[in-house]
């Protein structure tokens, strides 16, 4: 190339007269060589992350247990045996008019104690063969053979007829006698597997319902306190006490009228298992 270029020495020699000039595109100083852009670890490292998540996903998924059941959503109701009662289940025979087949622990001798005093206290007592029935299905053999005479003489005609009853227990023609137990809890006083204690603490309705009643249905409030042996295959009474209270104060409920009780009687049963 001549020396009068322009790449030649009027402006300097670079690689000599006549020579051409090599440049390097590595050289940082080459303004026409094209820039080389330096990598950007971020971006290696993310997918180097992303590679590294789906290997733990799929390891995951070839070790899933293929009886597990899919996770339940958050948002669905509770199952109803959430809510469901707890405990030794109810009974499912009878001793006659009683239930039977309670529990040889402390809950099956509250349950005893509970549904001996809705026996005790129901009508059938006003009639000696179903108290006869209720004793014998409710104490032990030599319990009620010492408490039968005694109550015969106790349930006597005079007696039966202050409440308004016939000889035989029967209330007059159009009336209701109203006689009930009702358990508002239990307390277990004393417990071994053969002995046990348990007052029941409950309200008691008792009176006659009808046009010419004298002895109107009353509300009362006692603890009857049974004590009870595991005889065989249940647990029986040996002896029982009763007192009075403790009784709530009474509420602002207006009296019903006596053709209410009757009705109320007739369409509300008793309840044949308590606790």
């Amino acid at each position: 190339m001549s020396n009068d270029d322009q790449y030649g020495g009027g402006y300097g020699d670079v690689g000599g007269t006549g020579q051409t000039r090599t440049r390097l595109p590595d050289s940082p100083a080459d303004p026409y060589g094209p820039a080389r852009r330096t990598p950007r670890a971020s971006r290696s490292l993310v997918t180097v992350v992303g590679v590294v998540v789906l290997l733990i996903a799929a390891i995951a998924f070839a070790n899933q247990d293929p009886d597990t059941p899919p996770p339940t959503s958050s948002d669905k109701p509770p199952a109803t045996t959430s809510t469901s009662p707890t405990g030794t289940l109810p009974v499912q025979g009878r001793n006659g008019p009683v239930p039977k087949g309670f529990a040889h622990d402390e809950q099956g001798a509250q349950s005893a104690a509970a549904n001996y005093a809705v026996a005790l206290g129901s009508d059938g007592m006003f009639r000696r063969n179903t108290r006869h029935a209720l004793v014998d299905a409710v104490y032990t053999t030599e319990a009620a053979a010492r408490l039968k005479g005694p109550q015969d003489e106790a349930y006597s005609p005079a007696f039966l007829a202050r409440l308004g009853l016939d000889p035989n227990g029967n209330p007059p023609q159009g009336s209701a006698f109203v006689t009930r137990t009702v358990p508002v809890g239990t307390r277990i006083d004393s417990y071994s597997p053969t002995n046990a204690k348990v007052a029941v603490w409950y309200m008691g309705l008792i009176g006659m319902s009808g046009p010419k009643s004298t002895d109107p249905v009353q509300s009362t409030w006692k603890t009857w306190t049974f004590e009870l042996a595991w005889a065989g295959d249940g647990w029986k009474v040996i002896a029982d006490t009763q007192q009075d209270g403790p009784a709530p104060v009474p509420g602002d409920n207006a009296a019903a009228t006596s053709d209410d009780i009757s009705k109320a009687t007739k369409e509300f049963g008793g309840f044949t298992y308590a606790r």
